[in-house]
């Protein structure tokens, strides 16, 4: 169980920090059960509520420092994923996302980087849905990086080039 104040990656909604932990003062909801309020860390204005024992969406404790510094030496070294068949580019980055791994994400942002390049070389754009995932995955991965480094979102990036050159 998490305790209030901790960082957490909570599904597609990225980092987000405990604010409370506590029983839901609504009617129809039971007394007894426990719920975390979140508070996503990069929208400020909203506020989650999921039952601590909540099994159906990842939840995990943010990453150490000591795992993003581990995750950028080792960036480099990560194999692009191997899409055989551009129909499943979608599902096969769609599951990457759905995990909130970090390893995940820097595979996806990796591939669609390649495929960015060999289209450009072809005078071609990248395709939209590339670039969506692209986005997300890029959102999720430094919004998590942020958090473990204790440095602005905005400074990941060059953050990440500074480490790895």
């Amino acid at each position: 169980m998490f305790k209030e104040g901790d960082f957490i990656i909570y599904g597609s909604n990225g980092v987000c920090q405990v604010e409370h932990i506590g029983s839901m003062e609504l009617q129809g909801v039971p007394d007894d059960k426990m719920y975390y309020t979140l508070v996503p860390v990069y929208e400020k204005k909203s506020r989650l509520f999921t039952p601590v024992d909540n099994h159906k969406v990842v939840m995990r404790p943010v990453i150490s420092k000591k795992e993003a510094c581990d995750l950028i030496d080792h960036m480099q070294e990560m194999q692009v994923f191997e899409i055989q068949n551009e129909k499943n580019r979608d599902t096969v980055f769609k599951e990457a996302l759905k995990t909130g791994d970090c390893e995940e994400l820097v595979r996806v942002i990796k591939t669609i980087y390649e495929k960015k390049q060999e289209r450009k070389a072809q005078g071609k754009k990248v395709t939209a849905g590339d670039e969506r995932y692209f986005k997300l995955a890029e959102e999720h991965l430094y919004g998590e990086l942020a958090i473990a480094l204790g440095i602005e979102k905005d400074k990941v990036s060059s953050y990440i080039e500074k480490r790895i050159a």
